[in-house]
């Protein structure tokens, strides 16, 4: 077991302060992107008159953007520094999420949403590198969840903005808010500096010409097997959480003629739920280590996926849907501890930026497979499926030999 309690009175420096404001405002941005494309969708189907097929698209479009910007923006982080980089992904994501208020054609929409992607893809990877690289080990797993949790808050402002902006003015209004981000990229600029032990690695790295490409995260049979297995874990997360966000409302509608009076008390019931999920996972990996946070999280998300079926009220669904957020969601900040542990200084922001974003691209089609799932199987085989897929991961992580030495 780790021992922490003597470190974490330690008050923060003003630059470590400024590393947790400007990744939570980063993220919480990120994921107000995200969400508005989610409110405007059938707005935008309406407007357009487009297939529910072509409009799903858009999303999968975002979500490859964001592979594509994982894999050049974790590179240029390792290279040219995490500060510069972090400012440059959320300027692209900025300018193209506000760009959608002029895009009334779908070849422009998809255009923008692969930019959108390109830039919130590379801001994850080189975010957690900042926090891994500005905090001790024992700490990080609750600050990343910290930075998490302000993904959160920026889909609540997106659920309360939406409400307000869309019957109003439109939906390609809503987007224009995305220029907020640009702000925050001048206070980045300003108050964040780079790491000790970055500007150590990088200078090494200079020094010995050492190699940052991809093909380090599989350079030898452990590296690649670790990589692979944490791929896998990060699609199950992602595919859980689309799952959770995009069907679980309507599915028990229409499966147990329930209502919900207003998504906004489903969303944030939900987000609640999840928020305070992040905040124990990060405790308790921080004070016993990722097998056991894992562990029982994931555990936890394969049991309660069929609380959704004794559902019998709109008050029981509200609560099911924050239970299930507490657990499905509760991890999400404990994949960039653990990958920002496992993988050396000169490689991390690529390490986050691949895992993580494979795990969108790949994790982010469950909302096909679980409406196919449902067009032909019942409620019960449906929530079965996504239990399943939480047992694989629970699997996976038990026989990575370095989730166990994280743990001791």
């Amino acid at each position: 077991m780790q021992q922490t309690s003597t470190h974490l009175a330690e008050p923060m420096t003003k630059n470590q302060k400024w590393v947790m404001a400007s990744t939570a405002a980063g993220f919480s941005l990120e994921n107000m992107d995200i969400m508005f494309l989610s409110f405007a969708l059938a707005p935008i189907i309406a407007s357009l008159h487009i297939s529910s097929a072509a409009a799903g698209w858009i999303g999968s479009i975002t979500n490859l953007g964001m592979l594509a910007g994982g894999a050049i923006f974790g590179l240029v982080g390792d290279r040219l520094g995490r500060v510069k980089t972090f400012s440059y992904t959320i300027f692209i994501f900025a300018f193209a999420t506000a760009a959608m208020f002029f895009a009334h054609t779908l070849p422009m929409i998809y255009t923008l949403r692969f930019l959108a992607g390109i830039g919130a893809g590379g801001e994850y990877g080189v975010g957690i590198a900042l926090i891994a690289e500005n905090f001790q080990p024992h700490m990080i797993g609750r600050l990343t969840s910290v930075a998490a949790i302000g993904g959160q808050v920026g889909a609540i402002f997106a659920a309360v903005m939406a409400a307000y902006i869309i019957p109003a003015f439109g939906w390609n209004a809503l987007f224009l808010l995305g220029v907020i981000p640009v702000i925050l990229t001048y206070f980045i600029r300003r108050h964040v500096n780079e790491s000790q032990e970055f500007l150590s690695a990088h200078k090494k790295a200079i020094e010995t010409h050492e190699k940052i490409a991809v093909s380090r995260l599989f350079a030898t049979p452990g590296l690649a097997i670790q990589t692979l297995g944490l791929m896998i874990m990060t699609i199950v997360q992602i595919a859980g959480y689309f799952g959770l966000m995009n069907w679980l409302p309507s599915i028990v509608q229409k499966q147990q003629g329930l209502s919900v009076s207003g998504s906004s008390i489903w969303m944030i019931a939900t987000i609640i739920g999840m928020s305070i999920g992040m905040m124990v996972f990060g405790t308790i990996m921080d004070n016993f280590g990722p097998r056991w946070a894992f562990g029982i999280f994931l555990i936890g998300s394969a049991s309660v996926m069929f609380t959704i079926l004794m559902v019998k009220s709109a008050v029981a669904l509200v609560l099911a849907g924050a239970l299930i957020g507490f657990f499905s969601n509760g991890m999400f900040g404990g994949y960039g501890a653990v990958i920002s542990r496992l993988y050396p200084t000169e490689i991390r922001s690529t390490a986050n930026s691949i895992i993580m974003n494979v795990g969108r691209a790949i994790g982010g089609f469950s909302s096909v497979v679980i409406g196919l799932l449902m067009d032909h199987y019942t409620l019960a085989v449906t929530m079965g499926c996504l239990s399943a897929l939480y047992i694989l991961s629970f699997v996976v992580m038990s026989l990575l030999p370095g989730m166990r030495k994280l743990s001791r």
